[in-house]
């Protein structure tokens, strides 16, 4: 029997279940920025050494990066509303923890916890979400919103960061996340029935040890290398870890019945480009963000308020991107969107690393803000589309899991390269240049380092994939009669 996961009251429930997908999507994604502008607050409040506050941002990283891949697995073999739903309830019950933490460690383990919450929850929504629009046109549409809501809420998290810890306390940063999660935990189970792979499979033990160790090792290896540079045992170690321990995982599974990551899953052209240039796509837009929120502070002075309040523009740009993609893919295919998409972004950094001291923010930081996020918000959606192009009931979680996977090693990939680039590029001026003079220095070198790689992302779109590839492939949700209730 075959059949989307929507209940039988029928298929107008869809909506209203994308929304509250979306909803959560939009907190997930939030977390991984929300608490950049209020770390200062942070430390000042709990007592925070300073190597000790980065693993606030950290900490979450590491459990989300690293736990995906096993997460959207299980999803498709137990049940992805039900995985989706404890994940909620455990990244719900983490951000109360956070935001009444009295000591550092508290607030450490309680990011840890929501990072794995968020793992949990955030692949088994997506692929809920492929399966409930299966027709090309539908799914491009429902995608399109998912995408530009997950852009929204990275973005957003500096804005809201800095209103919330301008306004009111750093803890509400984590508290705004309670009415979201109780929303979700008490309306999606009405809207949308269990759903979970035919083929009742074991989990890859095996596999699911070696990947998950490779990818934590990984993203701490990477973070890492933000503190103490790229030569650092700290950071060349786990580096060294984690290809090691990714080699191994090929290897076991080449040889496994049942593998956490069929090989072949992975050999689809379009979902490989996809998943490629997505990993280039979010190191260039993570650290964006990260250096143009500082940028905004320490050489344009602005305040935390004001700097989260001059980002606004920006959400709106990737709002009006996101309406046009999925008119844009269904029209005129995945490649001319996703080329244009990223060369418009690119476009819009070159303008971003021109901005210096003294430049007013209507002619100096508006112009390429809009431009940037515009594409930002044509790119996001598209390439959500063509990372899960194929995917059916029994591997919906999985392509949702890569996907995600590969947009958290791209962010801490962008930080950990572009911001230690920009601090050495200032470094190396500070004897020949005011502070200001080098701090925006290595802010453009930055900036047009990312710029080059939303290009080779566009090269890579341009000479790898079809010229007329559109999403054409319909979802088929394979299910028992006694998931269906």
């Amino acid at each position: 029997m075959t059949s989307a996961p929507a209940p039988a009251s029928g298929a107008n429930r869809r909506l209203p279940a994308l929304i509250v997908l979306c909803f959560v999507q939009f907190m997930l994604v939030l977390d991984d920025t929300v608490v950049s502008v209020a770390l200062p607050s942070i430390q000042d409040d709990l007592g925070f050494s300073t190597a000790g506050l980065a693993w606030v941002v950290n900490a979450y990283f590491l459990a989300f990066g690293g736990l995906l891949l096993l997460s959207g697995r299980a999803a498709d073999l137990l049940g992805r509303r039900r995985v989706f739903l404890a994940g909620v309830a455990l990244f719900g019950a983490a951000s109360l923890a956070c935001g009444l933490a009295q000591e550092p460690w508290q607030l450490v383990a309680g990011r840890f916890v929501q990072g794995a919450g968020a793992a949990m929850a955030s692949p088994a929504a997506l692929a809920l979400i492929t399966l409930l629009f299966p027709g090309p046109d539908e799914r491009a549409k429902a995608l399109g919103v998912w995408g530009g809501i997950a852009g929204l809420g990275g973005t957003l998290g500096l804005v809201i960061s800095g209103a919330l810890t301008g306004l009111a306390s750093w803890r509400w940063i984590f508290l705004i996340n309670l009415p979201v999660a109780l929303f979700a935990l008490a309306l999606l189970p009405r809207l949308v029935a269990e759903s979970r792979a035919s083929h009742r499979a074991r989990i890859d033990v095996p596999g699911a040890v070696l990947g998950t160790g490779a990818l934590i090792s990984l993203v701490y290896g990477l973070l890492e290398t933000g503190e103490s540079g790229w030569g650092h045992a700290a950071s060349v170690v786990p580096l060294v870890l984690a290809v090691v321990l990714a080699v191994s995982f090929l290897a076991v599974e080449t040889r496994t019945a049942e593998p956490l990551v069929p090989l072949g899953f992975l050999a689809s052209r379009i979902r490989a480009v996809a998943n490629g240039t997505t990993l280039l796509f979010s190191a260039a837009f993570y650290a964006m963000a990260f250096l143009l929120m500082l940028h905004l502070q320490t050489v344009l002075h602005y305040g935390p308020l004001t700097a989260s309040v001059a980002y606004l523009p920006y959400g709106g740009g990737i709002l009006a991107g996101m309406w046009l993609s999925s008119r844009a893919v269904v029209r005129l295919g995945i490649r001319l969107t996703l080329v244009t998409g990223f060369v418009t972004s690119s476009a819009g950094l070159l303008l971003l690393s021109g901005v210096a001291a003294g430049d007013g923010y209507a002619s100096g930081v508006l112009p390429g803000m809009l431009v940037t996020s515009l594409g930002c918000g044509l790119s996001l959606p598209a390439l959500t589309m063509a990372a899960l192009t194929g995917t059916t009931g029994e591997n919906a979680g999985l392509g949702s899991a890569v996907l995600s996977s590969v947009q958290q090693v791209g962010g801490a990939v962008g930080l950990a390269a572009l911001v230690t680039l920009a601090a050495h590029r200032s470094n190396d001026l500070a004897d020949s240049a005011t502070p200001q003079r080098a701090a925006t220095e290595g802010f453009s070198l930055a900036l047009t380092v990312a710029a080059a790689l939303l290009m080779l992302g566009a090269g890579l779109v341009a000479t790898l994939l079809g010229k007329k590839q559109h999403v054409g492939h319909t979802v088929e949700a394979r299910e028992t009669p006694a998931e269906q209730g």
